[in-house]
């Protein structure tokens, strides 16, 4: 079906209420994208396990997902440039319904990462796409609400995708878990056909960056490399100073680039805006904080509290409920108070959160535990519609389309960044613990004691007295090991709440006044 192309023909045909038809069909697509890339976190054990994969290709799976979701943000102006929105949203979910089928079914490795880059290169093209046609149809003194929708499209999927994919991998296998989107991805394709505008710009297109996007691709693939095959080969091994070394020349090639290239992927004017950059470095920061969160709390549960998938992921459920109200709430604050109030109480209140969460113990109750992440749940749902209201109310209309897509760049560059270097400092903090408590099992009196209770223990079960003593080590071994790895996450949370404050500082400066302030 062709339809009306322009936004006014869209409005007359479908009146007032068309604002909300369009913004339904752009979040039922970021949804459907946006879950994909938390429920194989639940999953990926079992993926692994099945596909035999090596360490280093399951990492994959989320690194070459978050990788091509970053890089293609900011293909997103050029293609709705060049195509129309219905276009380029229509591909895009056709294109991650078709990946999703694939790796459904898929029976190798190769399969599989390629189905993810396309799952996360869909996902990159859809999520700035559906803030920029909200900008489009709503009058300014609106727009914060409208955000409000759509950053509880961003934020909700990854608060319940991790319970959904527990329950899929539990009751049916990790084949299902990428089945789930896709009746919501084919309605969203259905109504992109009615709803969505088609090419507003006039005159021929901008050509394409090829180079630049040669050089992002380069600087991203080098950069989650290096960070991921650190842990394994060493922070100082050829391979990894290399790669990281490329990654950082690749940058800076970009960069310069992008300020000389006729038709740049990343147009820098944006930064000339100084509401703009505060808002991209929060984004950064904010994005490394939600998925570095979102990676940590399942590992946590099953680990040091030894949940099941499902409970894993239903512990993060009344988190998600909530935020859907504070989401609705923090839209509608963007139209009346400056950004820079709910963005720097939102930080505060995550970061609280992540420090109530470095207390985590084996004894913690389940109900602490889930109020300590809801807390922080309510931190980002207050923080991120007054991001991109405060993003893009530092602009001018023409700037958008790359607006959108930049900082929408930057919180999924800070999540693919952040996730890895928090599983770079958990690892780490997790083998200085065990390193430090280590010499606890040969020696002191409390642990002789410990020792011998044990060995009584196994006499009682009946277990020879040639292997009491061995196995009574092997077990305070592993207490050790556990003792360790809870620490470990006490100090990530840490991290992260640190983080968080810091994030704070840019925030401050988001002053802008909205529409609707002088009118209260």
């Amino acid at each position: 079906m062709s339809g009306p192309q322009t936004v006014e023909a869209l409005f007359a045909r479908f009146g007032p209420n068309y604002r909300w038809w369009v913004t339904l069909t752009a979040l039922t697509g970021t949804i459907s994208t946006i879950l994909s890339s938390t429920i194989v976190v639940v999953a990926q054990p079992d993926i692994v396990g099945a596909l035999g994969m090596g360490h280093e290709e399951g990492q994959l799976l989320s690194t070459g997902f978050l990788a091509a979701n970053t890089g293609f943000m900011l293909l997103n102006a050029w293609a709705v440039e060049r195509f129309g929105f219905r276009r380029t949203y229509a591909v895009s979910i056709a294109v991650f319904i078709l990946a999703s089928l694939l790796a459904g079914v898929a029976t190798s490795t190769a399969v599989m990462v390629a189905c993810r880059v396309a799952q996360g290169a869909a996902a990159g093209l859809l999520q700035p796409l559906s803030m920029q046609v909200i900008f489009l149809v709503f009058p300014a003194e609106r727009r914060g609400t409208a955000m409000g929708l759509f950053s509880f499209g961003v934020v909700m999927a990854p608060a319940i995708g991790p319970a959904l994919g527990g329950v899929l991998v539990d009751e049916f296998s990790w084949h299902a878990v990428f089945f789930l989107s896709l009746p919501t991805a084919a309605l969203g394709l259905v109504m992109s056909f009615f709803f969505m505008p088609g090419r507003l710009a006039t005159g021929p297109a901008r050509g394409f960056d090829w180079l630049g996007c040669a050089l992002l691709a380069l600087a991203i693939g080098a950069l989650l490399s290096g960070l991921t095959d650190g842990q394994h080969d060493g922070w100082n091994s050829d391979r990894v100073v290399g790669q990281l070394t490329l990654a950082l020349l690749a940058t800076l090639a970009f960069l310069t680039w992008q300020a000389m290239a006729p038709a740049p992927l990343m147009n820098l004017r944006v930064f000339r805006h100084g509401g703009f950059t505060a808002a991209a470095l929060v984004a950064f920061i904010y994005g490394g904080a939600i998925f570095g969160s979102t990676y940590l709390l399942p590992l946590l549960t099953q680990v040091v509290q030894g949940y099941t998938p499902t409970r894993s992921g239903l512990i993060m459920m009344p988190g998600g409920l909530v935020v859907a109200f504070v989401f609705l709430m923090a839209g509608r604050m963007a139209d009346f108070v400056p950004p820079w109030i709910p963005v720097c109480a939102g930080l505060a209140i995550f970061s609280l959160s992540c420090w109530l969460l470095s207390f985590i113990g084996t004894d913690t109750d389940f109900w602490e535990l889930a109020i300590w992440i809801l807390i922080g749940r309510i931190g980002l749902g207050l923080t991120m519609p007054n991001m991109n209201v405060g993003a893009m109310r530092a602009l001018p209309p023409d700037l958008f389309g790359q607006g959108a897509g930049t900082i929408n760049f930057f919180r999924m560059l800070g999540g693919a960044f952040g996730t890895n270097l928090i599983a770079v400092h958990l690892e780490r903090r997790t083998q200085l613990h065990a390193e430090n408590l280590g010499p606890l099992l040969d020696g002191g009196s409390s642990t002789i004691e410990a020792r011998r209770l044990l060995e009584n223990l196994y006499a009682q079960g009946g277990l020879p007295e040639v292997i009491r003593r061995d196995a009574a080590h092997e077990f305070m071994t592993r207490m050790v090991e556990a003792q360790a790895q809870m620490l470990g996450f006490r100090d990530a949370f840490l991290v992260v709440g640190v983080l968080c404050l810091v994030a704070v500082l840019p925030g401050l400066t988001l002053r802008q006044k909205p529409p609707g302030y002088l009118q209260r």
